[in-house]
C-alpha cells in the first residue's frame, strides 16, 4: 500500500488509449545561466525564443504555455568541456548548448503521487499540484522532482490535471494514504492544445 509519502513529480506511463510510452521526447533549449533548477518530473513551459523554463505558477497550477514534463538535459560542462547528460538542469549553468528532453505529447499519461488519499470515485475529476514548482522542489542528489498532486480533487476546470486512472499494484490502491494516480494535462493548460495566444 502507498502509505509513505515519496513524491517523484510526473513520470510518463503510456498514451491515452493504452499505447505504450516509447520514450519519445523533443529537445528544447534552456538559456545559458538560467537561474532555477529544473528537476526530472517537473512541468516546463515554452518561452519567447523557443526555449523552456520551469513552470512556477503559484498554487500548483500551470500556465497556458506549459508543454510537458522535463526528463533531463545535455550540455557541455563549463569546467571539463565534455558533453554531459544530466538527470536535472543545475541552476546557473553557463553553456550555449543546453538542451532539455521534454515529453510534449498532449496525450501522454503520467503517474504522480498525491499528498493524501484519493478514492476511486475521483476518476475523471481534476487536481492541482500540492505546491508550486520552484528551484527547491526536487533533490540535487537524485535530480528528481518531489512535487506531489493535491488530494483535494475538484470538478472545476481551473485545475491542470485530469485523473484518468490509478496505479494498481502491490504497493498502491485507490484510497491509500498517499495514493498514486494516473493523470493527463488538461487541454487548456497545454500550449499545443489550448486556443490562447502563443508566446
Amino acid at each position: 500500500m502507498a502509505t509513505t509519502a515519496g513524491a517523484y513529480g510526473l513520470r510518463p506511463l503510456n498514451l491515452l488509449g493504452g499505447t505504450p510510452f516509447s520514450g519519445a521526447t523533443r529537445q528544447y533549449p534552456i538559456a545559458s545561466n538560467y537561474a532555477l533548477n529544473i528537476f526530472n518530473g517537473s512541468v516546463v513551459k515554452i518561452v519567447g525564443g523557443g526555449g523552456v523554463e520551469l513552470d512556477t505558477t503559484a498554487a500548483g497550477l500551470f500556465t497556458k504555455d506549459s508543454i510537458g514534463v522535463f526528463l533531463g538535459c545535455q550540455y557541455t560542462d563549463p569546467n571539463t568541456q565534455q558533453l554531459l547528460f544530466s538527470q536535472n538542469y543545475p541552476a546557473n549553468t553557463v553553456a550555449d548548448d543546453i538542451l532539455a528532453f521534454v515529453v510534449d505529447d498532449p496525450n501522454t499519461l503520467f503517474t504522480i503521487q498525491a499528498n493524501g488519499a484519493i478514492g476511486l470515485d475521483a476518476r475523471g475529476a481534476n487536481v492541482v499540484l500540492a505546491n508550486a514548482q520552484s528551484t527547491t522542489t526536487g533533490s540535487l542528489i537524485t535530480g528528481n522532482s518531489n512535487v506531489a498532486a493535491s488530494s483535494g480533487v475538484t470538478q472545476a476546470g481551473t485545475a491542470p490535471l485530469r485523473i484518468v486512472d490509478f496505479v494498481t499494484d502491490a504497493q498502491n490502491s485507490p484510497g491509500d494514504a498517499f495514493t498514486e494516480i494516473v493523470v493527463k494535462i488538461n487541454p487548456a493548460f497545454h500550449s499545443f492544445t489550448n486556443t490562447g495566444a502563443g508566446v
